[in-house]
């Protein structure tokens, strides 16, 4: 072995060790920077050296985004779903069906926590991961190796010695509430539905076809089962405590008992301390340890006789009302917030909720000071679901909605039809500018790396951005005078508005913050009207001649360019260099070959991705949708279709097409 190599090795293991000590230890023994330093040394020598590439290198953990989609593998042992138990008294008489079954055994009990995520198994060869397949319909499921290689906490080569050559390993991926919140923190910024809870989220995260924007979503696993000809052991603890030993992350919660009395003590243990944990549990799992005496109790035909789960009630905290505050979005709508004594919920301190509008403050008819019941169930996005009426103070008010615009003085105004109250001042309340400005560099619009909600309210503060416009005349040295700046992040974000001036048309009218446009509804309105000089001019009943704008949001484009601010920073986009056009040849390429035809995408493609599908359908008329109904008329299908899908396709007599055929039928 030649030294390079040597070190590309030694760098190897290095490496996968401090991953493992940081992500599953939670012990970190180096520094970020002195871990940097070594993967971009090792990232060095394997660009100068491919010859020694290996996929399993720590350097691919970020993922590739090439992928186009997911194969179908049959599962090695059918991934069966468990018998669920609400009581203890259920979990009580399941185990005591298991020892009726096993007359004069000594029977051991092991309890595992139960985590709200995404089943996978793991196939792991001579101590490599070779293959990742979700749960799928327990038969068989997608091949997501790439997007799990990116998970910290899984090993990709084995640490220690001792496992068998060939292997499965199950687990559950999880994605952590300090993942999940700076997720949907995100999507509320861009204005894309937040994902209810962790376990959509994670299921999401699997099935993204991009591994890079499934690394940067921070996903977790535990695993909690191990399957195989040549275990190590005969029971199912010690195999787990082997696991763990090989690199595995195995949750701490698992616990050998051999009474009842012990498991309903472990449940009531769990039903408190799981709110300390870092992720998302439903439940409990309860496995007859060993493994001959499971293979003796069996399966029902959907479920082993010797597991069952017991679900944990939804979660609810009762606490006490600080003061209601009233926040003022970009849009001006004016949201009630409940500001409460800081309560544990669901992994997470709570601290607001949200009171949505004037009429669910009125249904609840809270009063100042009252004690209220605050609910998660599996939802991120704690809601107040009652008042303890019995437990006011006397002589307290109720809380009434606010009158006036608390950011800037002026009288609010009703939006007809609706519960909302809107402060009308649009150019001249602070929050409304603040959130337009950081609407405006948002990911999915501009995205100007650097600025989040603090600067943008710090630029506004100091009078750097007054307008979004004003972004283009940001030098480095301006951005020193705000406090968190240095030379190296001032240069970030003047490098990110430079980049912003490439972002396609059809992202710039989703950053103007027109209200009612969508990111969907931006890109159609780009895509018809070419320009933005056309957007200007097109009257409401042309406008309404674009699909999904009708009179409310075609009045609103028009407003919105009445306003003698919005056409100044129109301007000077333009003059700062924003791509207000869409690019040269883009109308004669569109077409209405597909007009008012349905499509269903489904399968992997080799001539272009999903994505790539979805835009050639769109940009000749067509309509994208997924799920197959009467009104589907034709579905796109690759490679491994997905069976329900195909037989859903022939039950309705929807044509299933191939990829040739549909490029043939737009020209290509």
């Amino acid at each position: 072995m030649s030294p390079v190599q040597q070190r590309i090795e030694e760098l190897r293991r290095e490496i996968n060790g401090h991953n493992h000590k940081y992500y599953v230890e939670n012990s970190p023994s180096i520094s970020d920077y002195d871990f940097d330093m070594l993967l971009k040394e090792l990232e060095h020598l394997e660009a100068e050296h491919p010859e020694f590439d290996d996929p399993l290198s720590p350097t691919h953990r970020v993922g590739s985004d090439l992928s186009k989609g997911f194969d179908q593998t049959p599962h090695i042992y059918p991934m069966l779903s468990l018998s669920n138990t609400y009581s203890i008294d259920d979990v009580d008489a399941w185990a005591t069906r298991v020892r009726e079954a096993l007359p004069g055994q000594d029977v051991e009990i092991v309890g595992e926590m139960k985590f709200d995520g995404s089943g996978i198994s793991l196939i792991y060869e001579h101590g490599r991961l070779v293959r990742a397949v979700t749960r799928g319909d327990g038969e068989k499921g997608d091949v997501v190796t790439d997007n799990v290689k990116t998970i910290r906490s899984i090993p990709l080569q084995l640490q220690g010695s001792g496992w068998p050559d060939h292997f499965e390993i199950r687990g559950e991926i999880v994605m952590p509430w300090a993942s999940f919140e700076r997720l949907n923190a995100e999507r509320a910024f861009n204005e894309e539905p937040l994902f209810a809870n962790p376990r959509n989220a994670c299921a999401g995260t699997l099935k993204l076809l991009d591994p890079k924007e499934v690394s940067r979503r921070g996903l977790d696993a535990y695993l909690y089962y191990l399957l195989g000809e040549d275990l190590p052991f005969d029971n199912h603890y010690d195999n787990m405590e082997a696991a763990r030993s090989w690199g595995f992350k195995v949750s701490s919660a698992m616990k050998r008992m051999h009474t009842i009395a012990e498991v309903d003590e472990y449940i009531a243990h769990w039903d408190k301390a799981r709110r300390e944990l870092p992720v998302a549990t439903d439940g409990l799992v309860f496995k007859v340890n060993s493994l001959r005496q499971q293979l003796n109790l069996g399966f029902t035909a959907k479920s082993p006789r010797w597991a069952v789960a017991y679900k944990f009630p939804a979660e609810r905290a009762f606490t006490r009302l600080r003061f209601v505050s009233f926040d003022v979005g970009r849009m001006g709508i004016i949201t009630p917030v409940a500001n409460l004594e800081p309560v544990l919920l669901s992994g997470t301190i709570v601290k607001r909720a949200s009171l949505h509008n004037e009429d669910i403050v009125n249904t609840l008819g809270i009063h100042e000071h009252d004690m209220l019941y605050v609910e998660k169930g599996g939802e991120i996005i704690p809601k107040i679901t009652g008042v303890d009426t019995s437990a006011r103070e006397p002589g307290a008010s109720p809380v009434r909605f606010v009158s006036h615009c608390p950011a800037c003085g002026t009288a609010l105004v009703r939006v007809e039809g609706e519960a909302a109250w809107v402060c009308p001042n649009k150019y001249g309340c602070p929050p409304q500018i603040v959130g337009r400005i950081e609407h405006f560099v948002g990911r999915r619009m501009m995205n100007i790396d650097g600025i989040g909600e603090e600067t943008a309210a710090a630029l506004y503060a100091v009078g750097l951005v007054r307008q979004y416009s004003d972004l283009y005349d940001l030098k480095a040295d301006d951005l020193l005078r705000i406090e968190g700046f240095g030379p190296r992040s001032a240069e970030r974000v003047i490098d990110g508005v430079e980049a912003s001036k490439q972002v396609p048309f059809e992202r710039v009218v989703y950053a103007l913050s027109i209200p009612f446009v969508g990111e969907t509804t931006a890109k159609k309105i780009a895509r018809a009207v070419g320009s933005i000089d056309e957007l200007m001019s097109w009257s409401a009943e042309r406008l309404e001649s674009i699909e999904d704008v009708g009179p409310r949001i075609a009045r609103s484009i028009i407003e919105y360019f009445e306003a003698p601010v919005n056409r100044e920073n129109i301007e000077r986009l333009r003059a700062a260099g924003v791509q207000l056009a869409m690019p040269e040849g883009y109308a004669e390429a569109a077409g209405d070959k597909l007009a008012g035809k349905t499509f269903v995408i489904s399968g992997v493609f080799s001539r272009h991705s999903r994505d790539e599908y979805k835009e050639l359908i769109e940009r000749n008329g067509g309509k994208n949708s997924g799920s197959i109904s009467k009104k589907t008329d034709y579905v796109l299908a690759g490679e491994n279709m997905g069976p329900a899908k195909l037989e859903k396709a022939t039950k309705l007599g929807v044509p299933v097409i191939d990829e040739d055929t549909f490029l043939q039928m737009i020209g290509e």
